[in-house]
């Protein structure tokens, strides 16, 4: 099939030339031959070529752009891509026997729509695009061909997927037979399941800010604190409790309002060496709305030395960033209210919408209105094997800030 062609509207090929990967419907002239899920060339009025890429007519991002440079997208580009990709990984010391890291970061590993994660043997795709989707088979041959890889899932149940007129698809593509939780060494030891796990089953984004977390409280902890209480707020199976609570003398409250995920928290904490008759001292695992336990704590004067606020996405699109910026406040102003004289307050947001500015002023609000003083310790984002093209901000999406709090 003969590659489509699009053409850009004079005037707009300056973020295409800036290698932006996203092409929005109105920078468009029109197309020709193109069609959903296949590969077009992108070129000014004057039918110079400025990239390759995807085309979509259902959505806002017409295309999305593969390449720069006047290339075949074959089986040898692939194998090129993914090598890149897994390279930078190894450089970053994640590609331990057990350990567990994003291979492919979509657009911000310059191959948009795809993720692939590693957890321990097993390597985890998402497709969130036709064109992906239709290459899987390709990517699959690469991926063997560059890691080795014998057990492959895949976990392509992303709303994305209906945008582009896709229906979710999980299960096995590569080995098997899949274990109903794989085990992967971080701080601590995980189950993750990856079958019905958040993502791809874990949140492997906050690794670095978990390895922080521990960090300090391994230091508090030292200067003869006694001991340490941490409010851990959406906690999921608890990855930031384990993590901190490796030095002992650490009570965390583990608040989510899955009770799955609490029991597979349970569970984790069990698997690290925890004693179930130890919970009252060490781990409490509690099925509640986080607002609503914040609040509560709030009225009953509760402290803590450690509060960790990691919500879900609450903006996916522009039009829910105002109500999203209510519940982020509504979360921080209760949150500043419970840590204690000298503690931390480590508060996340991982929506789109929020850019980083508008998080911090958020933040900053809620502390005006609580009426106490804080310092900005350090700004929090992704893991490092989750990389950020430098052409595309968007793909920030995680945004969080460690806070002193007085």
């Amino acid at each position: 099939m003969t590659d489509g062609i699009v053409r850009i509207k004079q005037g707009r090929e300056k973020p295409i030339r800036n290698r932006h990967p996203w092409i929005y419907s109105g920078a468009i002239t029109h197309a020709e031959n193109a069609v959903d899920g296949e590969l077009v060339n992108v070129v000014d009025r004057n039918d110079r070529f400025l990239a390759r890429g995807y085309w979509n007519s259902r959505s806002q991002i017409q295309v999305r752009i593969m390449s720069w440079e006047d290339e075949p997208i074959d089986d040898a580009w692939w194998r090129k891509k993914l090598q890149r990709a897994l390279s930078l990984r190894s450089e970053l010391n994640a590609s331990g026997p057990r350990s567990a890291c994003r291979l492919v970061n979509a657009e911000n590993d310059f191959l948009p729509g795809l993720i692939i994660d590693r957890y321990a043997n097993w390597y985890v795709l998402q497709a969130l695009t036709q064109f992906i989707d239709k290459q899987k088979e390709v990517i699959l041959g690469a991926l063997v061909d560059v890691t080795g890889a014998e057990n492959i899932y895949e976990r392509s149940d992303v709303p994305a997927r209906r945008k582009e007129g896709l229906a979710s698809t999980v299960g096995p593509l590569r080995g098997g037979p899949l274990p109903d939780l794989i085990e992967i060494q971080e701080n601590s030891k995980y189950l993750v399941d990856i079958a019905a796990g958040h993502k791809t089953g874990f949140y492997l984004d906050q690794r670095d800010n978990r390895r922080l977390l521990a960090c300090l409280v391994k230091h508090h902890l030292a200067e003869g604190s006694g001991r340490a209480k941490l409010l851990n707020l959406f906690s999921y199976t608890g990855g930031f409790a384990l993590a901190a609570g490796r030095f002992g003398a650490l009570h965390s409250v583990n608040v989510d309002a899955s009770r799955k995920a609490l029991e597979m928290a349970e569970r984790n904490f069990l698997h690290n060496g925890y004693e179930p008759a130890t919970y009252g001292e060490t781990a409490e695992f509690i099925l509640a709305d986080g607002f609503d336990y914040l609040r509560n704590c709030a009225e009953m004067n509760e402290s803590f030395d450690f509060v960790l606020l990691d919500p879900p996405r609450f903006a996916g699109s522009k039009r829910q960033v105002q109500r999203a910026a209510r519940g982020y406040k509504d979360l921080n102003l209760n949150a500043f209210k419970l840590v204690k004289e000298g503690g931390y307050l480590m508060t996340f947001s991982c929506s789109g919408g929020i850019s980083r500015d508008l998080f911090r002023k958020i933040v900053f609000g809620a502390l005006a209105d609580c009426g106490r003083t804080a310092q900005v310790v350090k700004p929090l984002s992704a893991a490092a094997d989750h990389p950020v093209s430098l052409s595309f901000p968007e793909g920030e999406y995680l945004k969080g800030l460690l806070l002193r709090v007085y």
